[in-house]
């Protein structure tokens, strides 16, 4: 394990990172980072990543993104992000449950006293599952299987098949839309990413009455003016691979779904899809973060000065980060989803009051308080520690 100190130093500011940690085992060439990024509100709470692309610096914007995600929950868990260097596609089931379980004992020293792990794009809860036994401690991530138990019936595991995330960024439409004034039934929707949030969403949506006209994977993207139907993309997806082989719709080249015509548009994919190529195309009007960090700040104030409304993911991707710390809790799914419609809704009308009456970006209008929640429980902290130092000295 070694703390990046020099990296530190790239990404320092009055919030963190309090930790840059990568590791590396030479055995089987696992290469992970963990970014530890402010522990005020409690142990850092991010999860796992798998891709062969994820960076220090991507890991670093997605445990500050988590900072403040929970400092707006109200969640007793700080910010931090983990992410390994590996791409699924081309390693076995095994090889990828053993960088997992490589990675978990490396963090022992850090996790779960500081760290708290949990999935995320290409990991899910039998990697959950295998992170808690090497690590040795059940509490050191969330997003375990239903039968992962401290003992029957207590603290067991709420895996994100429950789709906590997609069913918050449901909350977020249903909210935004009721601001905007817009009918969801009919309403027009892209959905960018056909993962499990982008795959749950469009579940949820139809039921909703609302109309998917176009879905995009890694391969490309799938278009029908008229809709989509639900089964027949998952149908598509499960047996030959892609959203594109779905029989009624126009093919179109992955990044050609942010342009098209719809009231909705939900990025639940990687990071930075909406970006300085396309952002001047866009026509829908409305933008729900589904995912993490998939705008920045700079593409996300052209959104708004064009009158085009942003939920940002610190609001409207926080499903899956209240349902970690309901298990974390000892909750049941049920009072999982209660929390999760409460928190969400709560917040995205708060953060969209704030910004019309200040005239702010909606992300300005959130920052302000989970910046203000973060300060004071580092105010907090440091008063604590000097009371310790005093008593020591």
């Amino acid at each position: 394990m070694v703390i990046m100190t020099e990296l530190l130093d790239t990404f320092a500011d009055e919030w963190g990172p309090e930790k840059i940690v990568q590791v590396y085992d030479p055995a089987i060439r696992m290469k992970g980072t963990l970014v530890i990024d402010n522990t005020a509100l409690g142990s850092g709470k991010g999860g796992i990543r798998m891709t062969p692309t994820v960076s220090v610096e991507e890991v670093f914007r997605l445990a500050r993104i988590m900072t403040w995600k929970c400092a707006l929950a109200e969640l007793p868990f700080g910010g931090a992000k983990a992410g390994i260097i590996a791409d699924p596609k081309r390693i076995t089931k095994e090889e990828k449950l053993n960088l997992v379980r490589t990675f978990a004992i490396a963090l022992k020293p850090l996790s779960p006293s500081q760290y708290v792990a949990a999935p995320d794009i290409n990991t899910g809860e039998e990697e959950m599952a295998v992170y808690a036994l090497a690590n040795g401690a059940l509490n050191s991530c969330t997003g375990k299987p239903a039968s992962m138990c401290v003992r029957p019936g207590v603290k067991c595991g709420i895996p994100h098949e429950y789709g906590s995330t997609a069913y918050g960024v449901l909350i977020a439409i249903t909210v935004a839309s009721k601001y905007l004034g817009l009918d969801l039934k009919g309403a027009r929707v892209l959905i960018d990413g056909f993962g499990n949030v982008g795959s749950s969403l469009a579940r949820l949506l139809v039921d909703q009455g609302v109309r998917i006209v176009a879905v995009s994977d890694s391969k490309g993207c799938i278009y029908n003016p008229e809709g989509l139907n639900y089964e027949k993309l998952m149908k598509a997806k499960a047996e030959r691979g892609s959203v594109i082989n779905y029989e009624h719709g126009q093919v179109l080249g992955y990044e050609e779904i942010f342009e098209l015509p719809a009231e909705i548009l939900v990025p639940a994919s990687i990071p930075d899809v909406i970006n300085n190529r396309n952002v001047d195309r866009i026509q829908a009007k409305m933008v729900v973060e589904a995912a993490n960090i998939p705008v920045k700040y700079e593409i996300e104030k052209i959104l708004y000065e064009k009158g085009i409304l942003v939920v940002p993911d610190i609001v409207a991707n926080a499903g899956g980060v209240i349902s970690s710390y309901a298990e974390y809790i000892g909750e049941n799914p049920d009072k999982m989803l209660e929390m999760v419609r409460a928190k969400i809704s709560k917040n995205t009308q708060l953060i969209l009051a704030n910004s019309a009456n200040a005239k702010i970006t909606p992300r300005d209008a959130a920052l302000m308080i989970a910046q203000r929640r973060v300060k004071g429980a580092m105010k907090k902290k440091k008063l604590l520690n000097e009371k310790i130092n005093n008593v020591f000295r």
